[in-house]
């Protein structure tokens, strides 16, 4: 009998983190990217189509390596297609907002997703929030309102700029259809392969993305950048997604993520340090104390969850 694979070992502590620090901020580095090419007439579509092109082939590559089959579990298909579409609304959603916000802001209202997820959970029958965990979610809007300034946009709406509210709107989308993805991820695709699972999503997104652009449902949407500089900003997002997706897929078994996930919410804070590095941009001081407060608690919510 041949005996059963050995789980590889984990990674020292202070290893993962830095590992997990490292792709964080190559995520951040592939949004505040993706904004230069925004900023130089690139398509969207052309943007998230060049984002999931490079992960699909990563991921078919360690699938080839690994030798793992293309089939799923009887009666999964469904399911994993809606998760395809939903994560194909949330790029969509996501780059939207990153184009109309600062990227900070726009990361920091998709890292509100866990608020979404436990509200979907109770809603669909499962576990109530705890009393804890919801003083926690009350503290992180309070953190939002704060960053978006919303009491400057009820003053004066102009003052905000004419993309600021369509931004948010896009960026709490990206939050709520990626929490719908992960509910139907952990009740109903857990027994598919991690890689497996996330390879035909990612082929989803590339085959939505294509579709949406011969059919021209996003005007511009296949633009070309006009300059040296989008072309830069394109390559950027491609390559920088593509090695910390890399990173993350092939070092998982070993990151013992149930304990150090959280360190990837330092995401934000890098997307705000080169936002105004490559960008320029730059939250006023109350925006900052606002952005702390969110990110504060999505930290310890997490951490709290995983006590």
């Amino acid at each position: 009998m041949t005996p059963p694979a050995l789980s590889p070992a984990p990674l020292p502590r202070h290893l993962a983190i830095v590992l997990l620090l490292s792709v964080a901020c190559l995520f951040a580095a592939n949004h505040v990217a993706a904004r230069l090419a925004f900023d130089d007439g690139t398509g969207l579509l052309l943007a998230i189509m060049a984002r999931s092109g490079l992960a699909l082939l990563v991921l078919g590559t360690l699938l080839v390596l690994k030798r793992r089959p293309l089939t799923l579990p009887a009666g999964s298909w469904p399911w994993q297609l809606g998760v395809g579409l939903l994560i194909t609304l949330q790029s969509l959603f996501l780059y939207s907002a990153v184009a109309r916000l600062p990227v900070a802001v726009a990361l920091l209202l998709m890292n509100t997703f866990p608020i979404l997820l436990a509200l979907l959970t109770w809603a669909l029958g499962g576990a109530r929030p705890t009393l804890r965990a919801t003083l926690i979610m009350a503290v992180i809007l309070v953190g939002l309102v704060v960053v978006l300034d919303v009491p400057t946009w009820l003053a004066d709406p102009a003052q905000m700029g004419d993309d600021w509210v369509s931004g948010v709107a896009f960026g709490i989308g990206a939050a709520a259809v990626f929490s719908c993805a992960l509910w139907i991820t952990d009740r109903r695709l857990a027994r598919v392969s991690n890689t497996l699972r996330t390879f035909l999503t990612m082929g989803v997104v590339l085959l939505s993305m294509l579709v949406a652009g011969v059919a021209g449902l996003v005007p511009g949407g296949l633009a070309l950048p006009a300059t040296a500089s989008g072309w830069s900003g394109l390559t950027a997002l491609a390559l920088l997604y593509g090695i910390g997706f890399s990173m993350l897929f092939v070092s998982l078994p070993r990151l013992n993520m149930a304990r150090n996930a959280p360190v990837m919410n330092i995401e934000p804070v890098a997307s705000l340090v080169l936002g105004y590095l490559v960008l320029g941009q730059m939250l006023g001081p109350t925006q900052l104390l606002g952005g702390a407060i969110v990110l504060g608690g999505i930290v310890v919510l997490g951490l709290s969850r995983r006590a």
